[in-house]
């Protein structure tokens, strides 16, 4: 027996290996915390081929470092201080930033603590197959292990052990290399510490370490000039200043301590909320918050304070006395900033800004002489401080004006605007060198900071992306900014996929296999899918037939991707961070690896393949009997398109099988359909394209079309309804603290006034929204005989008026609030999308334990967890829908470009000198004091026309009156029909084709 050697510690040890503190509890209670940590001498430094350190296996650290330094040459590495990663992440994640980096414990815990966000970002940047980043574990190595002292702050603590940390490891390499005798010895290569902290900067220069800012650092870099571009104006204290850098007068108020503005929104005097930019006036704002039914109004630039879109921002409410109405103008940055100089513009003694201020002023003046006659007034208030920034990386282009025409092929630093693509964002002040190779270009630029003296946010070039109106720069534009994942796949990933790759297949049907427990054979059934053209990730599959009793059975199949995504898996992670897979008009950003979407999981025709099947036993008039759940083989017999299972369901000579079940599940889903709405269910529209491509193999679009909806759409529609509405009955009753639901709740009755009041005024009808079906039977009298599509434009126009639907945990919310109110269903759930949907997929692991199929994943036991999943989901899901809608504006911005062009050509031959131009009806849906919203239904379109002269504008009944000199005044107002032309013409914001419209009938807007 060997023997057994018990080693005590030294008492003298125990101020460095234990850590003692007080904290408070919930309930008040103070406790003692006594945390021991056990240091080590061998924990590895991580250079490869170290001589006094064992076990270097995964050393990534190369022997000699980075050599290609002008400062180092003899070879460094380099160890950045937390502030470093906090500010500085752009240059580090760079592909050419390729110094080996040694990465603290110390730095790694702080960074967690600051910003979550930054941190997920670090730790991917270990995962980097480009970067050699060593995590060195310094809090449990013995000789660099420190203990805070006596009246030390936790950052001097944590800036003393990481240049204690800098300073072990010089001695380290001197003692790897020790001198030989008779050789020559020459300088070895260096730590050196990466902070932008004067005061840490001093004191390792007093301890003769190593160290240097990083603007320092990146000026001696092989490809320096480029890399300073991607430093943050917030991190370093030795960039070079601007002409405006003299003493400033603040141009906004400076923002509330922190512990007031807490304190405040405690005690309802201040009111917290999200700040939301106006799209048609850049001087609006609005925070939506629950003290007041409508948000809080902040007009005028001082007034926002610095806040950008999103922000989470608190506000006080003016007196009464002072609230407003919310201007109806269309007020263009553009126009009224238009020369505004890059350099200046934070300089408040310039009289060109003096200019801008007094031009804003003035636009302010004008709305406010109609804000009283206009509209009721709501909450007015000013924004007094930031909670929390939703600053970003954002796709940006340089407006050629802020560059002096002396400068336009100089490689010196220049400030210059960076106009981002969204309109809800404001200019952002850069400070490039590269300038004049950037015109024209897609950029990525992220704000680092916004002073009060500054008109603009300052912020730094990330990268660029490419030529802007190159489709692959546009794609991957819009990815960028609506924050889709679209990283390829890594290996950890696709490890986690079968081994059998594309060969994998269902095994044959044996008790002793475990692919088939608990499972139903369900290969003989007539079951089919339809999906849309095209469609290659098939989730869902129907079946249907009569029984022996005179009832029907009626089956929704769906992919049973869990089968193959497992819990607290790469894969499963991926899935979860990407939320939802995207769909764009000529890709798809995949949530999943090809192998399962289109493949493994996709419900193919004559393929076996694993499903969650959801049967009901029905009787003629649609009641459910009953319904069972269970994990199934299922071997499709046909996978139909929308329009070739509507001409089967039609043709009086198929009586085939296949088509008796399409017949009888269509006649089912038109009762399923007629009781969903005599219960209260809403038929709401929203504006669907279709966009035709010039082959399959071409991304080129040449026309564009309203989509039709078939009786086969709202086939595979009632019955996904249904197996939802199932599902989530189901998890509910057996996990009733977090089940995945999906709710949506009643919009405020305030959304739908000015509604009310447009159609009242324009159409003498009343919109009833006192409930859903009251809402239901108003839209249905929404009827003008002259106009066939006013029902569907007003059923649009009431779609916007709705709140968003959302997931959530059961658990989180109280019982009567997890209606969906479009749907008129007490209950709701996504279960039949796990291809494209990560919270089906949580569904589908809830509802295979409620049925005893396998136990339930402790992660989805913790209502906590399923909260911040539900978050992220939430998000990705109004992201993709907003990437979705971007990718079709795009495209059919190219369609009618591409459309105009052909007529020009055309016209050209026949020699037709008149312009080549789209003319489309439209519907007024929106009128300014200065222009109106036009409708397209045809394309789906929304569009502006503006006018430059002075129209007369009544609010009230919401219609302007337009002088012409041909037919006298001309009244145009909400619901009017107008004839317009369509062109597109090169966006400012996106650098890309817009299209704009202009009214020929009943007036020519051009000349106006």
């Amino acid at each position: 027996m060997p023997q057994i050697t018990i080693q005590k510690r030294p008492r003298e040890e125990a101020v460095v290996t234990q850590r003692k503190f007080f904290k408070k509890t919930a309930r008040g209670k103070v406790i003692k915390v006594l945390r021991e940590r056990y240091l080590r001498d061998d924990v590895y430094c991580g250079i490869v081929d170290c001589k006094t350190c064992s076990d270097g296996v995964h050393a990534v650290l190369p022997p000699f470092g980075d050599l290609a330094h002008k400062q180092f040459p003899s070879g460094h590495y380099v160890l950045p201080d937390t502030n470093i990663f906090l500010s500085q992440m752009d240059l580090i994640e760079s592909a050419s930033f390729v110094s080996p980096i040694i990465l603290l414990q110390t730095v790694m815990e702080e960074v967690r603590h600051r910003s979550l966000p930054l941190y997920s970002r670090l730790k991917a940047l270990l995962k980097a197959d480009d970067k050699k980043v060593w995590v060195f574990y310094n809090e449990f190595r013995s000789e660099t292990a420190i203990v805070r002292e006596e009246d030390e702050t936790p950052n001097d603590r944590n800036d003393r052990g990481i240049r204690k940390a800098v300073e072990w490891y010089n001695t380290h390499i001197t003692l790897a290399h020790p001198p030989v005798r008779g050789q020559r010895t020459g300088p070895l290569v260096r730590v050196i510490l990466l902070t932008d902290d004067a005061a840490n900067r001093q004191k390792a220069e007093a301890d003769n370490v190593p160290c240097v800012s990083i603007h320092r650092y990146v000026e001696g870099m092989k490809n320096g000039i480029q890399l300073l571009d991607l430093l943050s104006a917030t991190g370093s204290d030795e960039l070079e200043p601007t002409r405006a850098s003299t003493p400033r007068k603040s141009l906004y108020a400076e923002y509330l301590p922190a512990a007031i503005l807490i304190a405040g929104v405690k005690a309802g005097e201040l009111h917290q909320g999200h700040f939301n930019a106006n799209q048609y006036n850049y001087l609006e704002g609005t925070v939506p918050v629950p003290a007041f039914s409508k948000p809080i109004l902040l007009v005028g630039r001082e007034n926002m304070n610095r806040g950008v879109h999103g922000d989470v921002v608190v506000v006080k409410v003016f007196d009464e006395s002072q609230w407003k109405a919310p201007a109806e103008e269309v007020i263009d940055q553009e126009t009224t900033l238009k020369n505004d100089d890059a350099e200046d513009s934070g300089d408040d003694a310039d009289s060109d800004l003096e200019f801008h201020l007094r031009a804003e002023a003035k636009v302010l003046r004008s709305e406010g002489l109609n804000i009283i006659s206009s509209a009721e007034k709501q909450p007015t208030g000013c924004v007094v401080g930031i909670i929390k920034r939703n600053w970003r990386a954002y796709v940006c282009h340089l407006d050629p004006t802020s560059l002096p025409s002396t400068a336009s092929t100089s490689l010196s630093t220049q400030t210059v605007f960076a106009l981002p693509l969204s309109r809800l964002l404001p200019r952002i002040r850069l400070r490039t060198r590269q300038a004049p190779n950037l015109i024209s270009q897609k950029i990525l630029v992220t704000i680092d900071r916004w002073d009060a003296h500054s008109r603009y946010p300052e912020g730094h070039f990330v990268r660029a992306l490419g030529t802007a109106e190159d489709k692959d720069t546009e794609q991957e534009s819009l990815l960028l900014e609506y924050e889709v994942p679209y990283r390829p796949f890594g290996k950890a990933i696709l490890d986690c996929l079968p081994r059998e790759g594309d060969q994998w297949v269902v095994p044959p049907n044996s008790d002793t296999d475990p692919v088939w427990m608990d499972r139903l054979d369900l290969r003989d059934l007539d079951i089919c899918s339809i999906d849309p053209p095209g469609c290659q990730d098939i989730d869902d599959a129907l079946h249907a037939r009569h029984l022996p009793n005179g009832n029907i059975e009626a089956g929704v199949h769906i992919a049973d991707v869990s089968h193959f995504v497992h819990p607290d898996t790469p894969m499963d992670s991926e899935a979860a961070a990407r939320g939802t897979t995207v769909y764009l008009v000529d890709k798809r950003v995949d949530m999943l690896p090809s192998l399962l979407g289109t493949n493994l999981c996709s419900l193919r025709p004559h393929v076996e393949r694993l499903a969650f099947s959801a049967i009901w036993e029905l009787t003629e008039n649609a009641d459910i009997v009953n319904v069972r759940f269970s994990k199934s083989v299922i071997a499709s017999k046909a996978a139909f398109e929308y329009e070739e299972a509507q001409l089967r369901k039609d043709d009086p000579h198929r009586n085939d099988s296949v088509t008796q079940s399409i017949r009888l599940l269509n006649s089912l889903a038109i009762k399923l359909k007629a009781k969903r709405l005599a219960a209260g269910a809403l038929n709401l529209a929203s504006p669907e394209v279709k966009i035709h491509l010039a082959s399959a193999e071409s991304s080129d679009p040449i026309d564009v079309e309203q989509k039709e909806l078939l009786e086969t759409n709202n086939l595979v529609e009632e019955f996904m309804l249904l197996a939802n509405v199932s599902v989530a009955k189901r998890i509910e009753a057996v996990f009733p603290q977090t089940a995945v639901l999906r709710r949506h709740l009643p919009p405020p009755k305030v959304n739908f006034e000015k509604l009310q009041d447009i159609l009242m005024k324009r159409k003498g009808l009343k919109l009833d929204v006192s409930s859903s079906g009251a809402l239901a039977d108003s839209l249905n009298k929404c009827i003008d005989p002259m106009a066939p599509t006013f029902n569907t434009l007003v059923r649009i126009m009431a779609t916007r008026c709705m709140l968003a639907a959302e997931y959530f945990c059961s658990g989180s919310v109280s019982r009567d609030t997890f209606g969906h109110y479009g749907l008129a269903s007490p209950i709701y759930t996504h279960f039949t999308s796990p291809i494209r949907r990560y919270a089906d997929i949580l569904v589908h692991r809830q509802l295979a334990a409620s049925i005893s199929h396998t136990p339930l994943h402790a992660s989805l036991h913790s209502k906590t967890h399923v909260e911040r999943i539900m978050g992220v989901i939430n998000r990705r899901n109004r992201m993709a829908q907003m990437a979705g809608r971007a990718s079709v504006e795009f495209y059919v911005g190219l369609a009618l470009k591409g459309k105009t062009e052909a007529l020009a050509k055309e016209r050209g031959k026949k020699g037709i000198k008149a312009e080549a131009s789209v003319i489309e009806e439209a519907f007024v849906i929106r009128t300014f004091r200065n222009g109106v919203g036009v409708f397209v239904f045809q394309l789906g379109l929304e569009g502006l026309v503006t006018f430059k002269h002075d129209v007369q504008f009544d609010a009230d009944n919401y219609s302007l009156t337009v002088p012409s000199a041909s037919s006298g005044n001309v009244t145009i107002s909400v619901f009017d029909k107008v004839k317009v032309r369509i062109e597109v013409e090169k966006d400012k914001n996106t650098q890309r084709g817009r299209v704009k419209m202009s009214i020929i009938s009943p007036i020519d807007s051009r000349g106006l």
